[in-house]
């Protein structure tokens, strides 16, 4: 199995790490417009296996080229590229997954079908955290009931170590973090897909050690394409991000006193969007190299299995992996598309097509490996229970 990586970044080395785990595996190419990133990455991952290339993403002749004779074309860039890069793929004859980030893209990626399934390919967005990994856990809960309700979807990157005032770390773009905040939110209320704003609606949600008690609001894009799939089948449907409590009230003062707008406004003769002062200082104060982090998700689904009611409960916390140097969001979200990845090379995935990630992936078969990579992926299914530690809305549906 040969697969194509664009983009050496830290998604796009975990990928490739996790890839070359697999002795099946003939060989990987990673290509990227920066020579020195690929060196990096290529005298970090020690393999024979491993070849570079320069590749500028935005170049689809050459992608195109690039990519013929592989299994699997795995997009690890910034979203803006992966329409076209889709395209450029189904072409060339290989299989497209991506790591999302922007559902209207994704669903414009998902009107290709007709086009990847005359090619005899597959495509396939959103294999990351989230959207990617937590959607797919949440189909797992939602299978094992007879009739979902309701699916609440809360994950969060956090630093082991908090440090004031905000306790956070960056853990990946500081724009694609700002966007999860101030952009709404798509959630399912009464079967219908509503706009809720970023960081509204905060709840209380009890975690196990090392930590406790936290708070979750909406977030932009997690749910991505789950609120066409399930819309008028599921009635309660949301994805809400995780952070120490007192973030989300600083984080949304920030955004009331003008802080995140990307009107200009003069300072010192000058002309600068507040947001993009936001972005630098966030970078000083939350990009900490070194700093370990984790990444915690909970998944709830409620319904009714044999008559009776119920809820399936999904809980993972993961953590810096200080033996290899891979950061807990590198590994939630590079190692998500390299398990789709060898799904499609392998054959596992044989539906040839454009799917969102919540039908595209087999769950059961995604989560056992998950598993087989050191996920703590722990499972609990009750009776007329209730998520052990948080406190719902009152519309949350029991």
């Amino acid at each position: 199995m040969k697969y194509l990586i664009i983009g050496s970044g830290m998604q796009g080395r975990a990928c490739a790490y996790d890839l070359l785990k697999d002795p099946k595996t003939e060989g990987v190419l990673l290509a990227d417009v920066s020579e020195k990133g690929l060196s990096a990455v290529k005298g970090w991952l020690k393999s024979p296996k491993v070849k570079t290339k320069k590749l500028d993403a935005s170049d689809l002749a050459a992608v195109k080229r690039l990519a013929k004779g592989f299994d699997v074309t795995v997009s690890c860039v910034p979203y803006f590229f992966n329409l076209d890069l889709a395209k450029a793929a189904i072409e060339a004859g290989t299989h497209f997954i991506d790591l999302g980030g922007n559902t209207d893209i994704v669903r414009q990626e998902l009107a290709l079908h007709d086009r990847a399934k005359k090619r005899g390919v597959t495509v396939i967005p959103d294999n990351g955290l989230g959207p990617g990994m937590i959607n797919t856990i949440a189909v797992a809960a939602m299978e094992k009931l007879d009739k979902t309700d309701a699916v609440l979807i809360r994950d969060g990157g956090l630093p082991q170590q908090p440090v004031p005032p905000l306790n956070y770390m960056l853990t990946f773009s500081v724009h694609g973090l700002i966007n999860e905040y101030v952009e709404d939110a798509t959630a399912l209320r009464d079967f219908k897909r509503v706009a809720v704003p970023g960081l509204s609606e905060t709840e209380i949600i009890d975690l196990p050690a090392p930590l406790g008690r936290c708070e979750a609001a909406h977030a932009s894009g997690g749910l991505s394409t789950m609120a066409w799939t399930f819309a008028g089948k599921v009635r309660f449907m949301d994805n809400k991000l995780i952070r120490y409590p007192g973030h989300i009230t600083f984080i949304n003062t920030m955004r009331d006193l003008g802080f995140f707008s990307q009107d200009p406004v003069e300072v010192a003769g000058k002309k600068i969007a507040p947001r993009a002062l936001a972005a630098l200082l966030f970078e000083r104060h939350f990009d900490r190299p070194g700093d370990k982090d984790l990444v915690v998700i909970r998944v709830t689904a409620r319904g009714t299995k044999d008559g009776r009611r119920a809820e399936a409960v999904y809980d993972m916390m993961d953590f810096y992996d200080t033996a290899t140097g891979l950061t807990a969001m590198m590994r939630t979200t590079g190692f998500p598309a390299a398990i789709v990845a060898n799904m499609l090379a392998s054959g596992v995935i044989n539906k040839p097509g454009a799917y969102p990630v919540e039908t595209g992936v087999p769950a059961q078969r995604f989560l056992s490996e998950a598993k087989k990579r050191g996920f703590e992926l722990t499972d609990s299914f009750r009776w007329n229970g209730k998520v052990p530690g948080s406190r719902r809305n009152n519309d949350v549906p029991v």
